[in-house]
């Protein structure tokens, strides 16, 4: 198999509501968008984003056409969470989960879109006790 590109495709009511949050928020340039369906790209991520409109009568199987928010998280890995979680802070992003770290090591927070759909941040610490505790 050679995979040539991939996506991870999310259903939501408003699909231009979304793509504007990962925009303005992670930097994510719209490749393509009609009036239900907009794909997003950012050259230093492997995949396009696409948000479908809830309800496409194109969707198959239509059992699984439903709402993409039950349970999903979209994560970004990043270099330095502290400054992305003061940077989305300042421009407004809700935060629904305050920075925490895991004891096995991953540093995170989460946002979400006017969709509902979460975005979760991580940065993975060596030392997370002595990181985040000095």
């Amino acid at each position: 198999m050679n995979v040539t590109r991939s996506a991870l495709s999310l259903n939501v009511p408003d699909p231009q509501q979304s793509a504007q949050f990962v925009e303005q928020h992670f930097g994510f340039q719209q490749e393509m968008a009609f009036e239900s369906m907009v794909s997003l790209q950012r050259p230093d991520v492997p995949f396009n984003l696409i948000y479908l409109q809830t309800g496409l009568s194109t969707f198959k199987p239509t059992s699984h056409a439903g709402s993409a928010r039950e349970g999903l998280l979209v994560v970004f890995v990043v270099d330095n969470i502290d400054q992305e979680y003061q940077r989305l802070q300042q421009e407004g992003a809700p935060i629904v989960t305050p920075i925490e770290t895991e004891s096995w090591g991953e540093r995170y927070f989460q946002t979400c879109d006017p969709n509902g759909i979460l975005y979760q941040l991580v940065q993975w610490m060596e030392d997370p006790i002595q990181e985040v505790h000095p």
